[in-house]
């Protein structure tokens, strides 16, 4: 499944077959999250850029998401991730699968502007297993009534031109 994914440049809504794969219980998951980690394991220490400038988009994705969450504009923040069922994203000890569902958590969670506060990326190392697959591990933090912060690991994939985050797994730091 890694030697597909390295060579694929395009992700439909649903990913095409080559990027899916079935748990041992028979559910469809997201390929995607499994074949960027057998291309870490597969691979080795043999992680490369595509050439591209591909560092410097992923900040700026990242950067376009900071904004857009300091703005209280969830809808753009949201922009950033993957528009499909299959995204996952993982957090408080739960999965979320899907950009709905992701997009109506945040949306329970933050309703507003003021609950939002004000959010910031820090200390990003930026990997590539693939061409079209990058793992970005960071800090989060957030000021306001609801301050906190932790560390995230997202999966990103390209898709043409733009990065997206298929996988996100957030943890908050203990107190």
């Amino acid at each position: 499944m890694s030697q597909n994914m390295a060579h694929s440049s395009r992700m439909s809504v649903a990913g095409p077959p080559s990027t899916r794969c079935f748990s041992s219980r028979g559910k469809q998951t997201g390929g995607v999250v499994a074949g960027a980690f057998m291309a870490v394991l597969l691979g080795g220490c043999s992680m490369f850029s595509s050439g591209r400038n591909d560092r410097r988009e992923i900040t700026a994705v990242l950067e376009k998401q900071d904004a857009a969450w300091n703005e209280g504009d969830l809808v753009e923040f949201m922009d950033s991730y993957w528009k499909s069922p299959d995204l996952t994203f993982s957090a408080g000890g739960s999965v979320t699968r899907g950009w709905q569902d992701t997009y109506d958590r945040y949306k329970t969670r933050y309703p507003d502007r003021k609950a939002m506060g004000k959010l910031r990326f820090n200390d990003l190392e930026i990997t590539f297993p693939s061409r079209t697959v990058a793992l970005v591990l960071g800090r989060w933090g957030l000021e306001g009534e609801k301050a906190s912060g932790g560390a995230f690991t997202l999966v990103m994939k390209r898709d043409h031109d733009r990065w997206f985050i298929v996988h996100d797994h957030t943890s908050v730091d203990s107190r």
